[in-house]
């Protein structure tokens, strides 16, 4: 998602949360201004959020969390309910990426997924980045180590969420 060297662990990740973030704003604003003419164009975008989301989660739960647990045991609390949230956005992602052409009921699933996401990133703003910068971690090598993997993981994640054309059987007309 960002090709700077010099950001640490919390930067690298929360670059990913503002990479998204202006994603999530596309959509929405594809999905009020042009609902009818651009399907394709929404579509595309909600892939995209869902596979940026699932890498992003997976080197958190990966690299991150399991790193700050051993630097800051006090943080368990935060990073089981990150956790949690995370399972809530992988739910929301699956139920995503079964829908085919965009309608009203997806738009709505992907605004409340923006709704999810931001949650999760005022608290790993608020809490997890505060305690890791005060952990004694390198958080620059930790950047280089989420770096890798997120390299590793997102031509994979093409797979994972393929793109249009539609990958739920539509309803045949009554």
């Amino acid at each position: 998602m960002h090709s700077m060297h010099a950001m640490d662990a919390c930067e690298l990740l929360d670059a990913d949360h503002v990479a998204v973030k202006h994603l999530f704003v596309d959509y929405a604003r594809l999905a009020m201004a042009a609902p009818e003419g651009s399907g394709a164009e929404r579509r595309e975008l909600a892939d995209r959020i869902c596979r940026e989301l699932t890498v992003h989660a997976q080197i958190e739960e990966e690299v991150f969390y399991p790193a700050l647990q051993r630097a800051r045991k006090e943080a368990g609390s935060l990073l089981e309910d990150a956790k949690r949230e995370h399972q809530q956005a992988k739910e929301m992602v699956a139920r995503i990426q079964s829908y085919g052409e965009p309608d009203p009921a997806l738009d709505t699933l992907v605004a409340k997924l923006a709704q999810l996401i931001e949650h999760h990133v005022k608290e790993e703003r608020t809490g997890l980045f505060p305690m890791a910068r005060t952990s004694g971690l390198d958080l620059s090598a930790l950047a280089d180590e989420l770096r890798a993997r997120q390299e590793q993981l997102m031509p994979v994640a093409a797979a994972w969420v393929p793109s249009f054309p539609p990958r739920r059987e539509s309803r045949a007309p009554d």
